[in-house]
């Protein structure tokens, strides 16, 4: 990723630079500086002789290069939330003419996704298993080929707590909730989200004849089958909610014009296949998906919604007659390091490298 930005940033701003926002352009910056001298960092010196030299990462939730320990953190922050009930995938997505927005009204399609899938689950749940779910929901904009596909992925707990939390009833062990209800449910709860708060950049009569439209159809929400296990939920969780459009395993070449990059055929049995854009497309798909700044596309809802969770888990459990997850030893303290080239050497001192302001004269 960083190499693309490198060779054809500058072209691609050149070009495109006025249409972008400020947390479009800083993605691109930052991308290109992660863990290079540009942003500092430190370097640690062996009794050996030996140096490492380990550069700063940029922290932006586009890089690629920064989502590893982000994954990780997260997990281990959620580990304490899991229950011993089935574990189900619910997808929300939109019929392709509603994705068709103007950029300066994709926060508002996004938002009123999330409200709709959200009201969704907590409605059906309610009339189906007769109390609140508690699921995680989880913003992708993306489709393979980097087009515009906003949806939404929710990992959902099979079994809903009553209000008055003296019941907890759990759903079958492979199925949650009927997903054509879920369609349905759906449609008319973003379709009412839309008529109420109408998306900024589109003219309102477009709008009322494209929601029209969009009444007239069949909605889509897929429910995958559930997950094996809490570890498994775990692990799914790592590798999915801080992904983002592409990763640099996904990009194959680069060369004076074009980058080509590898994606999953859907519509063949995901067939891996390669295609190859010019690079300022390549890159105006890519920064179509960098999220407004402040904009949070991971939440959770009803009992794992951070307004009395720890509660209502903890009643959960007492219901289910199991014991609340023991919380992680501390860590050893660490031993002296020792070089990673001899595993003899000593760490002598460590000290910080400034950052190397780029010359714009």
């Amino acid at each position: 990723m960083a190499d693309v930005v490198n060779r054809h940033g500058g072209d691609f701003l050149a070009a495109h630079g006025h249409r972008l926002s400020h947390g479009q352009v800083k993605a691109l910056a930052d991308i290109e500086r992660c863990r290079t001298a540009a942003l500092g960092g430190h370097v640690e010196v062996y009794d050996c002789g030996h140096e490492v030299i380990a550069y700063n990462s940029c922290r932006n939730r586009s890089c690629p290069k920064c989502l590893g320990h982000k994954a990780r953190d997260w997990v281990e922050q959620k580990e304490g939330d899991l229950l011993p009930v089935p574990y189900f995938h619910v997808v929300f997505t939109l019929p392709h003419d509603l994705t068709q927005v103007p950029p300066v009204a994709r926060a508002a399609l996004y938002q009123a996704l999330f409200h709709a899938s959200a009201a969704t689950l907590l409605e059906v749940s309610q009339r189906r298993l007769g109390g609140e779910p508690g699921f995680l929901s989880v913003l992708h904009t993306w489709g393979q080929t980097l087009t515009h596909h906003p949806h939404v992925h929710c990992v959902v707990a099979g079994g809903a707590l009553t209000h008055d939390r003296r019941r907890f009833h759990t759903s079958r062990a492979r199925f949650l909730l009927p997903v054509r209800v879920l369609s349905e449910v759906f449609k008319a709860k973003m379709l009412d989200e839309l008529r109420a708060q109408p998306l900024p950049g589109v003219d309102a009569a477009e709008l009322a004849l494209l929601l029209d439209d969009a009444a007239k159809k069949r909605w889509v929400v897929y429910a995958k089958r559930p997950f094996g296990g809490p570890g498994q939920v775990l692990r799914y969780l790592a590798r999915y909610t801080h992904k983002i459009a592409v990763s640099d395993r996904r990009i194959v070449d680069i060369d004076e014009q074009t980058v080509a990059f590898t994606y999953k055929d859907y519509r063949h049995g995901n067939e891996p296949r390669t295609m190859r854009l010019h690079a300022n497309e390549w890159l105006r798909r890519f920064t179509t998906h960098v999220l407004p700044r402040g904009f949070v596309r991971l939440r959770s809802y009803g009992f794992l919604a951070n307004a009395n969770k720890a509660d209502k888990l903890a009643a959960i459990r007492e219901l289910l007659d199991v014991a609340a997850p023991t919380p992680p030893a501390d860590e050893p303290e660490r031993t002296p390091c020792t070089c990673p080239a001899c595993g003899r050497g000593a760490l002598l001192e460590r000290r910080a490298l400034r950052p190397i302001c780029r010359d714009t004269s």
